[in-house]
Parts: C-alpha cells; sequence; structure tokens
C-alpha cells in the first residue's frame, strides 16, 4: 500500500527504511543557520540571492541562445521566437507554485522533497529518481553543447583537428573538471556561476544592440525573411517548443539546492520567477534577432554553432569571437548548475532512505555530498558518449515535464489539506488557476515530443517505480519540519 505524508503537527523529518535505517534528522533554524544535520556533518546556507539568480539564468542562457537557434528555426521557422515565448508562459505558471513549496520546504531535493510530502513517497520516489536521471540528461546536453562550441574555437584559432571529432572528448573532459569542482565546495561552483553569468549577460545584450541595429539596416547585410510566420505550421511551434523547453529548466534548480540557499523566504520566489523572466524575454529577442538578420532556413543549416555566424555578420570576426566564448561560458555555466542540483537530488532521496543511504554522505573536509556528486558525474559522462543533442535535450524535458505537473497538483494537495507545518512565505497568486494551468501546459506538452524521447522517459519512470517497489515499499515519510 502507497504510504501517505502525516499531515499532522511537524515532528522531526524522519525516514524508515526496511531495515530500520534512518536518514538525516533536520532541526529548525533560521534562515541563515545550518541547514542538514546528519552524523555531524552538514550542508550550509551559502547561497545568496545573486546566486540563486546566477544558478537559474546560467543554467537557462546555455542552451537556448548558443546551441538551440540553429535547431529551432530548421523546426518551426520565424516562428521559432513564439516557441520560446510558450516555454517561458509555462515555465512561469511552474515557477510560482514552485516558489510556494520552496518557501514552505526550503530543503535541497527540490521537487522530489515538494511532491514525496505533498502526494506520497511512490510519487516521491518516481519523481525523485527521475528528476535524478533528467538532470543528468540535460547535463550531458549542456557538455556536447560545451564540445561543439570549444570545437569551434580550436577551429578559429587554426588548430589543426586531422579530420578527428574533438567534440565528445571535450566534453568529457569538461566533465570531470565541474563534478571535481562542485566536490570542492559549493561556494566554489556559485562563484564561478556568478562570474560566468555576468559576463554572458554583457556579451548577450551587445548582441541584441547590434542585432536591433541590424533590423534597422544599420549595421550588416540582413537576410530578406521572405517567408510567413508559421511557414512551417502551427503544430512545428508546439513540437519546437516541447523540444527547446530544456532551456527553463534552470528555475528548478534553484529549488533543488533550497537548503543552502540563505533567507529562503525572501530569496527563492525572487531567484525562480526573476530568472525566468530575464531569460524569457533574452530568448525570444535573441531568436527574434537571429531569424531577422538570416532567415530561418539559412540559420537551420548552421546547426549547434549558428549564432557565430550571425555575430559575425554584425561584427565580423569580433563578433564571431565573442560568441565563441559567450557559447563556452554558457554551456560551462548550464552543465556547472545542472551537476549541482543533480547531485542534490540524489542527497535528497538517499536521506529519505530511498536510495541506500551511503549516497548521502558528507565530504567532511569541503561540506559536500561527494558520493552523490559521483553518481550524478558518472552518468553524465555515459550519456555524453551519445552525444545526441536533441534526443537529450527532449528526455530532460519530458521528465521536468512530468515533475511540474505534479510539483502543481502537490500545491493544490497540500492547500486542501493544510497540515500543520504548511506555512510558507510566498502563496501563489491567482490560485487555484496558475497552478492547474501550470499542471494542465506542463502535461500537454509531453505529447508533442518526439516518440523516441517519450518512450526513454516513461521507461526512466517505470524503472522508477519498479526499484521503488523492490527496495523503498516500506518507507514512511513523517513530517517535513
Amino acid at each position: 500500500m502507497v504510504d501517505t505524508p502525516d499531515r499532522s503537527a511537524p515532528p522531526p523529518t524522519e525516514a524508515t527504511n526496511r531495515d530500520g535505517e534512518r536518514p538525516a534528522v533536520e532541526r529548525p533554524e533560521t534562515a541563515d543557520e545550518v541547514t542538514v544535520v546528519d552524523e555531524r556533518t552538514e550542508l550550509e546556507r551559502t547561497i545568496g540571492l545573486t546566486g540563486g539568480i546566477s544558478i537559474g539564468v546560467g543554467t537557462m542562457i546555455g542552451a537556448g541562445i548558443f546551441v538551440f537557434p540553429g535547431i529551432a528555426a530548421g523546426r518551426a521557422g520565424p516562428a521559432a521566437a513564439g516557441s520560446f515565448a510558450i516555454g517561458a508562459v509555462i515555465a512561469l505558471l511552474v515557477a510560482l507554485p514552485t516558489s510556494e513549496l520552496a518557501t514552505a520546504m526550503p530543503r535541497s531535493g527540490g521537487g522530489y522533497y515538494f511532491i514525496s510530502r505533498g502526494m506520497g513517497s511512490l510519487f516521491g520516489a518516481v519523481v525523485g529518481l527521475s528528476l535524478w536521471f533528467g538532470l543528468v540528461f540535460a547535463s550531458a546536453f549542456y557538455l556536447v553543447g560545451f564540445g561543439f562550441y570549444a570545437e569551434a574555437v580550436l577551429v578559429r584559432l587554426g588548430v589543426v583537428l586531422g579530420g578527428f571529432d574533438v567534440v565528445v572528448p571535450l566534453a568529457l573532459l569538461f566533465g570531470v573538471f565541474l563534478t571535481v569542482l562542485n566536490v570542492t565546495g559549493t561556494e566554489n561552483a556559485a562563484k564561478l556561476q556568478n562570474g560566468v553569468v555576468g559576463v554572458l549577460l554583457a556579451i548577450i545584450v551587445a548582441f541584441l544592440v547590434f542585432g536591433g541595429l541590424s533590423i534597422f539596416g544599420l549595421v550588416g547585410e540582413p537576410e530578406p525573411i521572405g517567408e510567413s510566420f508559421l511557414s512551417k505550421g502551427a503544430f512545428s511551434v508546439l513540437t519546437t517548443a516541447a523540444l527547446v523547453f530544456t532551456s527553463y529548466l534552470g528555475f528548478a534548480q534553484v529549488a533543488t539546492v533550497a537548503g543552502e540557499i540563505k533567507d529562503p523566504g525572501r530569496n527563492l520566489p525572487l531567484a525562480m520567477v526573476g530568472s525566468v523572466l530575464i531569460v524569457g524575454v533574452l530568448y525570444v529577442a535573441t531568436i527574434f534577432v537571429a531569424v531577422s538578420a538570416f532567415g530561418s532556413e539559412r540559420l537551420a543549416t548552421l546547426g549547434e554553432t549558428a549564432m557565430v555566424t550571425v555575430a559575425e555578420s554584425f561584427l565580423g570576426s569580433l563578433g564571431a569571437f565573442a560568441i565563441l566564448f559567450g557559447g563556452l561560458l554558457a554551456t560551462v555555466s548550464s552543465a556547472n548548475a545542472s551537476i549541482l542540483s543533480t547531485s542534490r537530488a540524489i542527497y535528497a532521496v538517499s536521506k529519505d532512505a530511498l536510495v541506500p543511504r551511503f549516497a548521502s554522505r558528507i565530504n567532511l573536509e569541503y561540506g559536500t555530498p561527494h558520493v552523490a556528486l559521483g553518481m550524478a558525474g558518472g552518468p553524465i559522462l555515459v550519456l555524453v558518449l551519445l552525444g545526441e543533442v536533441a534526443v537529450l535535450a527532449e528526455v530532460a524535458s519530458f521528465l521536468h515535464l512530468v515533475m511540474y505537473g505534479l510539483m502543481c497538483i502537490a500545491l493544490i494537495a497540500l492547500r486542501r489539506d493544510e497540515p500543520a507545518w504548511y506555512d510558507p512565505d510566498f502563496r501563489v497568486p491567482g490560485y487555484p488557476v496558475v497552478p492547474v494551468l501550470g499542471a494542465l501546459a506542463s502535461f500537454a506538452l509531453i505529447g508533442f515530443m518526439q516518440p523516441t524521447s517519450q518512450l526513454i522517459g516513461l521507461a526512466i519512470m517505470l524503472l522508477s517505480a519498479g526499484w521503488y517497489y523492490y527496495y523503498a515499499r516500506d518507507v514512511t515519510l513523517r513530517g517535513v519540519l
């Protein structure tokens, strides 16, 4: 029988498995104190508002602006900007309910933690394990994007590759580097994120300024579009939105590291909603400028590094190198934030005894979940070997969209029952319309994905459910704070 969370008064969080083992015990604390205590080891609140926004924006900018424009233009034509706009609206509909849940339960694990406490351990286990693999697919996608940009940089610098494909080797190398970086401390990863995002925003704003001038014929040589906005049909806009939704996974990464955010009642909603709004505007503007400069057909032939050629048309070699540098930074930023979030998802399900408890061990020197980071980095490197950008992106989107829909449902369940411990600092405006629309939109977008991606995503969910019944069916989750 599926167990449900105790919705009464708030005892300490406690989960026991069939062997009677108990994972970490959490204690109440002020916003800036230690979050989790586990056998004298700790995860500390070291990430402020700037760091939270950097995680969200840094994760999302990488794919949406530097990898997807050529691919999206090939699928949706000039309406590719509309696909990104649809993704932004859906992300916002989910970010608002997620913000409420996160301020009520500011704990590492994000969607897993919210759903397990709102809907029970079966749903929690399926989402938690699926989130693990969803983030693994997303991280691999970002690293492969990094490989494409790194290869382009080498070619521009005149390095002779001799026909050797360096995309995957470079992606693997940087995947190892980022995993090690995260082991050495969350603060180190956050500092890298802050610096990278600052440089990225400067590059993108400069691109948009010159792009706007190009549209009016003041610089460069704009390509006459000569095609209608919906030249590839309305359905293609929706299927492209399903593909590029991977670009909007960043706000959920903020919730995944909620246990390390300072003053979570204030900073979590600002970081999640703010990052969606910032990135949504940048996406739509950038795709519009790129299509206006080259036309969708030509843009589609340029593939994963289409933005390099667009920038070169504006500013020559300087523009090309600026975008190449930005693409490297963006894909590194996305991969870094995703690896960090993947490890916290593993940490959370291990803490609740849904996977073996050794995965939640904390490195005594650095205060990071080093075992969970290893369990994140290993599968990521395996998937990098596939090098299939579109499949990696859509599987990541599939698994996240399922989680997003269930988070909206979990919010409705918790609002209905109002357990004593449920006291969020932020409440969703327009309830219940916003979470209902968020759930419906999330599940509906899955229907527009490629069958291969749907089958892989469904298989991962079924395997997660099978693991629950094999290993964790006796786990009982009680309380939250």
